[in-house]
């Protein structure tokens, strides 16, 4: 990373214990200036607990570092003043309309200027002025991920903590949030998101893994496919669930996985793969290499790293 480039986040070695487990064991983050920066990992696997640390509503156990300039580990009010934290589950008021809820909010942080604030996120929400009235717990899942990104950039922070923000809502919903975190980037804003959606891991502009509480590898995309060291073939035949079944007794075969009536079928040990391909080659299937996608990396990460942190 050039040393000139501002890091925004750059925590160090963090850790969380709960009843002497951990559950964030020594992670490390570096987020850059207006980077979208996705953060994936299974369930359980300490992305929200790291989230928390960072932003100053969990105190760390151990591990130092900043955010927006501000030491994590002294300083978690001067953070959580600055930053846009949004968590999965929606958090605003049902009972409360759009406007009243993003003007609740502005009351919160004691913003100076908070009628013509609540008016901006609203024209930003594209929304009517009828439509503004409605009641928030009537709204769609999309839009009420809508309103809760207009409610944690209302006092316009430079850092965005989005916990799984498009969890449950629909594919068109998702493209719309993201092309609104998009233009939030190009305006400098900075944001890490976690999420469990390929597709919206390959639109960050780079990622970070973390499995079991420890970080496993980090980079733009192309560095975190490389990093796994896998080699993946798509395979195709007149009965895939036969071949299937045949190919996940092999060990040299680390997952095999359907896709419409294709298989992707990937391992680490190219040489042992080529000599089962063989074998398998002559009994009707065709095989052919391609590149491992981030959904292959991702499935490998879970699977073959759980013996070593469980």
């Amino acid at each position: 990373m050039n040393a000139n480039e501002e890091l925004v986040i750059d925590v160090r070695n963090l850790t969380k214990r709960f009843y002497g487990k951990a559950v964030v064991n020594g992670v490390s983050l570096q987020v850059k200036k207006g980077e979208i920066y996705g953060f994936l990992g299974p369930n359980g696997s300490g992305k929200t607990t790291t989230i928390r640390m960072i932003c100053g509503l969990l105190s760390a156990d151990g591990g130092e570092g900043t955010c927006l300039g501000y030491q994590v580990l002294t300083e978690s009010e001067l953070i959580k003043q600055n930053v846009g934290y949004m968590t999965q589950k929606f958090s605003l008021y049902d009972d409360l309309t759009i406007k009243e809820n993003l003007d609740f909010v502005a009351r919160m942080y004691a913003l100076p200027n908070r009628k013509a604030l609540v008016q901006e996120s609203i024209d930003r929400l594209g929304i009517g002025r009828e439509r503004q009235k409605q009641f928030a717990g009537t709204l769609s899942g999309g839009w009420k991920q809508r309103l809760a990104l207009a409610a944690v950039t209302i006092h316009q922070p430079k850092l965005l903590l989005l916990d799984e923000p498009t969890a449950g809502v629909d594919p068109k919903a998702r493209r719309d949030f993201w092309d609104e975190i998009h233009k939030l980037s190009t305006e400098g804003v900075t944001t890490l998101v976690s999420t469990h959606y390929m597709d919206e891991a390959e639109r960050c502009d780079r990622l970070a893994y973390i499995a079991y509480g420890n970080m496993l590898t980090s980079g733009t995309l192309e560095q975190v496919i490389a990093d796994a060291k896998l080699f993946t073939w798509e395979v195709q035949s007149d009965n895939t669930n036969i071949l299937a079944a045949q190919l996940k007794q092999d060990p040299v075969f680390t997952q095999v996985t359907a896709f419409g009536r294709v298989l992707h079928v990937s391992g680490v040990n190219e040489q042992a793969m080529l000599a089962s391909i063989k074998k398998f080659e002559g009994q009707g299937s065709h095989w052919q290499p391609i590149k491992s996608n981030l959904e292959d990396v991702f499935i490998h990460f879970m699977e073959t790293r759980e013996d070593n942190f469980a």
